[in-house]
């Protein structure tokens, strides 16, 4: 457990055992961490007027507000979202 300790951030994943979605829980002395669930396809409108279905991966972020900022929490979560789906659209991550 050594390997564990002294951490700043942590990632909790659910996707083995589904759900949509939970509020993760800081473990001290961490300032934050992001809770992955099961990725699942759903339909979302493009720009065209039409529907397209894409992977979703519901993402859930709890920090400490004492030492982040909501607007920073905010743009990581962006950035998060944005490296996903380069990775996905540059054939680095397989589609469910």
């Amino acid at each position: 457990m050594s390997e564990m300790s002294g951490a700043s951030f942590s990632v909790s994943s659910l996707g083995s055992v589904g759900g949509t979605g939970f509020t993760p829980i800081i473990n001290l002395p961490e300032v934050a961490i992001l809770g992955l669930t099961r990725t699942r396809l759903a339909p979302r409108p493009t720009g065209s007027g039409t529907v397209e279905w894409r992977s979703m991966l519901p993402v859930s972020l709890s920090y400490d507000h004492r030492v982040i900022n909501g607007a920073d929490a905010a743009r990581f979560c962006r950035f998060v979202e944005t490296a996903m789906e380069s990775r996905i659209s540059a054939g680095h991550v397989a589609e469910p």
